[in-house]
């Protein structure tokens, strides 16, 4: 059960509260730290997260890949991803099995689409648009970015989860 205590003025708050973790932060797009994990074919921007507002238990930010590009594949270890499509037509290409073999499967998306990568996935994002950047904001359940390049499109390098 949650303790909660009275300020001097009156506003009751949880008794272990600090003062950062007591208000809203606003994050502008000149605010936004590309100095996070990357990919190659893209590039990844932060805006939510411990280095930014001191957020404890999520990341988010955004990815944009220029036209015409795929990015490396990669996975996300443990973390769950939200992606939402802002601008562009993004395809997003992962592994998936047919009986026994696996089927190299391609989620076309568009403006307004929401993509769910679970944990560990390997996958990559591609840009088939020549001339148009592709631009999504991304959410992770885990505080900070993490991103394991992979040199295939498979499980191979897919360290076991723990």
């Amino acid at each position: 059960m949650t303790e909660f205590r009275r300020t001097p003025s009156g506003v009751v708050l949880p008794a272990d509260i600090d003062p950062f973790h007591r208000r809203l932060h606003r994050v502008g797009p000149d605010d936004l730290i590309a100095q996070t994990t990357q990919t190659p074919g893209m590039k990844r921007l932060e805006a939510v997260s411990g280095k930014t507002v001191g957020a404890r238990n999520l990341w988010m930010g955004q990815t944009h890949v220029p036209g015409g590009t795929a990015s490396a594949n990669h996975h996300h270890g443990s973390s769950e991803t939200a992606i939402f499509v802002v601008s562009g037509t993004p395809t997003f290409v992962f592994l998936d099995v047919e009986g026994d073999e696996p089927v190299e499967t391609v989620v076309r998306t568009r403006p307004g689409d929401y993509i769910f990568v679970p944990p560990y996935v390997p996958h990559r994002e591609e840009n088939p648009d020549p001339e148009n950047e592709a631009v999504v904001v991304i959410s992770r359940t885990t505080q900070e970015a993490i991103v394991v390049n992979l040199s295939a499109l498979d499980w191979a390098e897919v360290a076991p989860a723990e």
